[in-house]
């Protein structure tokens, strides 16, 4: 237990040795270091986790997080610790929140920075479905891109199939329509376009010349029809068109899963808003909530230094710094009553040296 306490106590950037003589203060201290450890644990894990998603895929990616994460939460926590040991309790209240208003800035960034790449972690579900929607949504917009630019391109050709199929569906409905009379007149039903006498007579077998021969044009315009399709077809596969579908689910979360930390990153931006582009309230709370809670954490220790009412280590440092800075001054002064009697003697000496030169001459 005593080696965890002045784990915390070097956590919290306390002086151990001055710490040591002043009990009622080292719940305080503990508490403090014990924030500041934890911040930095968040960081390395945070830092870990985006840089696995930078090298994801790279052979040793685990590797590069675990380096990264350990370098990142080694600098977080130093600067964490640095902020709250430079606070000065020995101040007035205004001068303290005067001193800890840019380092309360500084925690406010690095809570941001550490919050997010967690946030990403705890909305991974919903990241890549959201992900997936959005993968889906730009392969359909480029296939619609290729088919609107292949429409322009070959404008001629289109217009000339579809008005080939046009006249193909209007005979086809003509030859379906003089069957039926065709039936009617052989067997006998009287309509305003049939005799209504049964039999095989000779209103019957022109109706029969007549659709044989519109049979036959039907399949002279099938048959241009399919060539021109051919033709389309060709150019939609010298183009690109063709190899171009829609992802399946199984590529939808492959590719959901190899994200990068920007895509990741915009797809919990998006979380906040609903398919037709309005705010998603609960969602947006739920996020922002969580940024402010480690936002929160990370400027925690400096809250609680500038809550923290002025215990005896506070004094006991003020009180050594002051011995400390009396006797920086006495070394000081010391130093220069030693250079001026250096002086002095060099002086002499010189003095002396130049009496005895000219009394050899």
């Amino acid at each position: 237990m005593n080696r965890i306490s002045r784990f915390l106590w070097f956590c919290s950037g306390a002086h151990i040795a001055t710490l040591e003589k002043h009990p009622t203060d080292h719940n305080k201290y503990l508490g403090i270091g014990a924030t500041i450890f934890f911040t930095g644990l968040f960081a390395a894990l945070s830092g870990g986790y985006a840089m696995y998603f930078v090298f994801k895929g790279a052979d040793f990616a685990w590797l590069f997080a675990i380096f990264f994460g350990l370098i990142w939460g080694l600098a977080i926590f130093n600067m964490d610790r640095y902020i709250v040991s430079s606070l000065d309790k020995n101040t007035s209240a205004k001068k303290q929140l005067l001193q800890a208003t840019p380092r309360i800035i500084l925690a406010i960034m690095i809570g941001i920075v550490i919050s997010r790449p967690l946030e990403l972690k705890i909305f991974d579900k919903e990241i890549k479905e959201k992900l997936k929607v959005s993968y889906l949504n730009g392969q359909r917009s480029k296939i619609d891109t290729l088919n609107k630019a292949f429409d322009k391109k070959y404008t001629i050709e289109i217009g000339k199939l579809n008005e080939l199929k046009a006249q193909r569906d209007s005979l086809a409905a003509t030859i379906k329509s003089d069957r039926q009379k065709l039936n009617y007149e052989i067997f006998g039903n009287k309509t305003t376009e049939t005799s209504g006498v049964m039999g095989y007579g000779p209103y019957a077998k022109r109706k029969e010349a007549e659709l044989k021969q519109r049979g036959q044009n039907l399949d002279t315009l099938t048959a241009d029809i399919r060539q021109m399709e051919k033709f389309v077809d060709g150019r939609k596969q010298f183009d690109g068109l063709m190899n171009e579908k829609l992802l399946t689910s199984k590529q939808l979360d492959s590719l959901a899963s190899i994200a990068g930390f920007a895509d990741r990153n915009w797809a919990l931006g998006q979380l906040s808003f609903t398919p037709d582009g309005k705010r998603d309230v609960t969602t947006a709370i739920a996020v922002t909530f969580i940024g402010l809670l480690f936002i929160f954490f990370e400027c925690l220790p400096v809250f609680v230094k500038l809550m923290s009412s002025r215990g005896s280590y506070d004094h006991a440092i003020e009180n050594e710094e002051k011995v400390q800075i009396h006797l920086s001054d006495k070394d000081r002064d010391a130093e220069i009553t030693v250079a001026d009697q250096i002086q002095d003697t060099k002086i002499g000496i010189r003095a002396q040296q130049r009496i005895d030169e000219l009394r050899n001459k």
